[in-house]
């Protein structure tokens, strides 16, 4: 369990690490380009997710790579799994459902992971 609970780590920060890094490198206008939800926030709350984000990716891997502070790699979880609430709900108001089932998926490995690293595998 220890092993699918690190490839589902691995898996979930570089999928945030390269949202949340698309967010922060592109500017405001390409992103809003490719995804319409971004026009629905301003340039510094599209860049804020997107630093949350690769933040989040880094979380979920450092702490538990290095052996210091180890409680921060379920907390990173967690604040994924809170990420893809809002997620879930921005799509779903704008009616993109392809966007919640990705969401959704993200937001169940982030629940088990937080579950797994808070109780029975914990470090």
């Amino acid at each position: 369990m220890n092993v699918f609970l690190w490839i589902l780590q691995a898996l979930l920060a570089a999928g945030m690490l390269a949202a949340g890094g698309g967010k922060l490198a592109q500017p405001y206008e390409k992103t809003a380009e490719s995804m319409a939800w971004a026009k629905s926030f301003t340039s510094g709350q599209v860049k804020t997710i997107g630093a949350v984000e690769v933040l989040a990716a880094l979380g979920l891997i450092l702490p538990a790579v290095t052996g210091i502070a180890t409680v921060l790699t379920p907390l990173a979880a967690v604040g994924v799994a809170l990420i893809m609430i809002g997620a879930v709900v921005t799509h779903a108001r704008r009616g993109e459902w392809p966007n919640v089932g990705i969401n959704v998926a993200l937001l169940a490995i982030a629940v088990v992971i937080a579950w797994g690293r808070f109780g029975p595998y914990a470090w």
